[in-house]
């Protein structure tokens, strides 16, 4: 038994040291990732990385697309995502005040890259200890997406009865 409390007590110990980082690893992870940071064009910077390389026009709010987007979302997002709480990933309720359609169209079309490269997302990588899955939507899918998050900020309502 004292065996098994030593064993585990040196995990502990290990997982606490390697995840608290000493120093070194962690600049020169801070160190590349404002490396990669560095290389993003403005447009990336604020607006992500991903087949989205300029400004989208998707107009104003149009219910129908949020519900096309209600119901993408519900069946290829809410394994990981909840509008106004942490789940496995963060919540989504309010994403679209704080970052641009483009950005979020970016990170849905591109996950893997958008957190290897991005800043944001290589910060959320870091808060939720996950890379978000491509889930094989189409440009169109993700707008409808977009929609449907608009409309939740915008109305507090849940299209997914």
């Amino acid at each position: 038994m004292q065996q098994v409390i030593r064993i585990l007590l040196l995990l502990i110990i290990s997982l606490v040291y390697t995840g608290c980082g000493n120093g070194n690893g962690e600049e020169r992870e801070t160190a590349a990732a404002r490396d990669e940071a560095a290389e993003l064009t403005e447009f990336e910077l604020e607006h992500g990385i991903g087949p989205v390389t300029e400004r989208l026009d998707i107009g104003d709010l149009d219910v129908e697309r949020a519900r096309r987007g209600a119901d993408i979302f519900d069946r290829r997002c809410t394994a990981c995502h909840r509008m106004g709480r942490r789940f496995v990933g963060p919540p989504v309720g309010d994403v679209t005040e704080e970052r641009s359609p483009e950005f979020i169209i970016n990170f849905i079309l591109n996950p893997e890259e958008m957190t290897n490269r991005h800043p944001v997302g290589q910060e959320l990588l870091q808060e939720y200890m996950t890379i978000m899955p491509y889930q094989n939507v189409t440009k169109e899918q993700a707008i409808e997406i977009v929609d449907f998050l608009r409309y939740y900020a915008e109305t507090g309502e849940d299209l997914r009865d």
